[in-house]
């Protein structure tokens, strides 16, 4: 019997060792490649505040300058299916954040001139940042808390934005060519957002939250996405639209669409803004799962 019990103890003891060398492995080999990784100290000191939509679908006003036959129509409206959920902050990146940033020589300065001044304990949007800013501060928020935060699409911050996000479609018949009836309804378009220009940022909140709990879309802050500008003849092949991208030139989002210079801190100073440019330049970033949390979501469907 004690000969018995010893073999069995053995044979745990024999398995055991390659069984734990095996998770080992799998352990490494999850770091190597990125699916997992070890939580970086004080992670939870920079995590921030995100919301967590479920997927679902909605109609979307296409990105991008369009045309047909030379002249410019309405981008067209196209049913969006999103079927998976999207994380994004809840508030713009702050100043007080993006600041921490700079102070760890991690990130440039904001532009001189377009830094807001709160009072003492208010925090503000982060403004004077220019799309290359918004990339560095998201490897570097992604380093601090081990997730990786990314830059929205154009459709993904149309989708969070629900409601707030504004068409700014003219309405003008795509068959129509005579030209002055856009060159007409732009011009009115942009003296309405002239004198609607409120440059000044304001504290965190004060255009209050959406139906989705996202605060301060579509204010004063334009906010960066990582969609790049592009024009699309409606004439040409699908194939072709793609060809026509200038990925220097980013879509940025707020009272209405835009599209800078991936370098622009300042809009009202440079860049290929149409019209009124946008009063200020902030940004937000959606949360990427990692394969693992991908896998447990779909688990839990």
């Amino acid at each position: 019997m004690t000969s018995l019990l010893r073999n069995r103890t053995d044979t745990a003891l024999s398995l055991l060792f390659p069984a734990s060398l095996l998770v080992l492995l799998a352990g490494a080999l999850a770091v190597e490649v990125g699916v997992w990784s070890p939580e970086p100290a004080n992670a939870d000191l920079y995590r921030p505040a995100l919301v967590t939509l479920a997927p679902g679908s909605f109609t979307h006003r296409l990105d991008g300058d369009y045309y047909r036959n030379g002249y410019a129509v309405d981008a067209p409206l196209a049913r969006i299916d999103r079927t998976a959920p999207l994380d994004i902050m809840i508030y713009p990146v702050t100043a007080s954040s993006y600041d921490a940033c700079v102070a760890e020589l991690a990130c440039p300065p904001r532009e001189p001139g377009r830094q807001p001044r709160a009072p003492e304990g208010v925090d503000v949007p982060a403004t004077g940042v220019s799309h290359d800013d918004a990339l560095v501060y998201a490897r570097w928020l992604s380093a601090h808390t081990g997730e990786t935060y990314a830059l929205p699409t154009d459709e993904e911050w149309a989708f969070a934005a629900g409601s707030a996000f504004v068409d700014d479609a003219l309405g003008i018949d795509p068959d129509n060519e005579n030209p002055a009836l856009r060159w007409l309804a732009d011009y009115n378009r942009e003296t309405a957002r002239k004198a609607a220009s409120d440059p000044a940022p304001k504290p965190l909140g004060h255009f209050g939250a959406n139906e989705n709990g996202l605060y301060d879309l579509a204010g004063n802050v334009w906010e960066w996405t990582s969609t790049c500008q592009r024009r699309v003849d409606l004439e040409k092949p699908a194939a072709a639209e793609t060809a026509e991208s200038a990925c220097g030139i980013f879509v940025a989002e707020g009272k209405h669409r835009t599209a800078l210079s991936a370098f622009v801190r300042d809009p009202k100073t440079g860049g290929c803004s149409v019209g009124a440019p946008p009063d200020n330049l902030g940004f937000r970033l959606v949360r990427r799962p990692g394969l693992l949390e991908r896998i447990g979501r779909l688990l839990r469907r």
